[in-house]
């Protein structure tokens, strides 16, 4: 199992310090997410600043981008990088794709399934030159010449992760993805019980298994080395937690642990502008399942024991303070190795 970051600083211009740092902590990747900032404009920062360190997008948004705009750019940091380029994909919801980035949203799966087919033929014509001829049922990749091609690299295999909370994009993500992205809305039962068997039975569609795929969990953790840091720690975490449990897409997660109704309520408390009752509304044995509560002295050792056999990379959901001290998160890191 690996243990990563998340990359909180997105300008690019500090991205490279903080990767140079994430390197010297002893993380295994670092991964960026699509918020604010473009994801892949801070990788490139990270990729030349550092030496040892997998780069990776959790996640990019495909549906703002064509597949060829998404493959031109994995393809610069693949190369920049060495070959250490993991590349993340998500659907986002509908109300954004449609609203936000004026995009079709409609069969979020099978688009997405189809949106990764074509990528793949894309890197084929970039690395072989071989014809463009991809026709799906939503994207094409039928013309380009030499011009529009930048030629092989030294590592054309990008692995491409997809992202997912509920079976079906679990399922796709089995079938077409090389490695997913555990939503941080999760719990380790909801992992063992919902997501590994709908990826694998996605994964036994193309004569894979589960095991053949990388499963990347970004982990809810209440951290504090005195109680007023965990006090403020918690608070946060019960917010986000909130705030993804008053969407439907989280309801299944909800329901595996008997909180049918909690997602409901929340919704309504969001749609009446009372966001701030709504941290208070995350029930105790909610918050249990789907976050850890330690300090940073265990972190490591916890994240292991936590997720050991079930995922194969693991990374804390809140990006490290850029003013955090080196020696506090390799020591994490340490721990996390000790572990093993």
């Amino acid at each position: 199992m690996k243990i990563d970051a998340q990359l909180g600083s997105l300008y690019p211009h500090l991205a490279a310090d903080m990767a140079r740092r994430m390197e010297a902590m002893g993380f295994d990747a670092v991964w960026s997410f699509e918020a604010g900032h473009d994801p892949f404009l801070p990788l490139m920062a990270a990729a030349t600043a550092t030496k040892r360190l997998h780069i990776g997008t959790n996640i990019a948004v495909a549906f703002g981008r064509s597949p060829f705009a998404t493959a031109q750019a994995a393809w610069d940091l693949q190369q920049a990088s060495g070959g250490r380029f993991h590349l993340g994909l998500g659907t986002q919801v509908r109300a954004h794709i449609e609203r936000r980035y004026g995009m079709p949203f409609d069969h979020p799966a099978a688009r997405l399934t189809d949106y990764v087919r074509c990528l793949r033929a894309i890197f084929d014509n970039f690395q072989n030159g071989t014809k463009p001829d991809y026709q799906g049922p939503f994207y094409r990749f039928v013309l380009s010449n030499a011009a529009f091609n930048p030629g092989p690299i030294e590592h054309p295999h990008i692995p491409i992760y997809l992202a997912g909370v509920n079976p079906r994009m679990c399922r796709a993500a089995g079938e077409v993805g090389d490695g997913f992205h555990v939503h941080p809305m999760h719990s380790i039962a909801y992992l063992r019980d919902v997501v590994r068997p709908a990826v694998d039975e996605g994964a036994r569609m193309a004569g894979k298994t589960v095991d053949d795929l990388d499963l990347h969990a970004s982990v809810f953790a209440v951290l504090g080395e005195t109680p007023a840091e965990r006090i403020a720690s918690e608070r946060q975490i019960r917010e986000q937690v909130a705030f993804y449990a008053s969407t439907p897409s989280y309801r299944a997660l909800l329901s595996h642990h008997g909180f049918e109704d909690l997602g409901k309520q929340l919704s309504q408390t969001m749609r009446a502008g009372e966001i701030d009752k709504m941290a208070a509304m995350v029930p105790d044995a909610l918050l249990a399942e789907v976050a850890i509560s330690t300090d940073h002295s265990k972190l490591g050792g916890l994240l292991r024991q936590r997720y050991d056999g079930l995922v194969e990379r693991i990374a804390p959901y809140y990006p490290i303070p850029d003013d955090d001290p080196i020696e506090k998160w390799a020591a994490v890191v340490k721990g996390f190795e000790a572990g093993a």
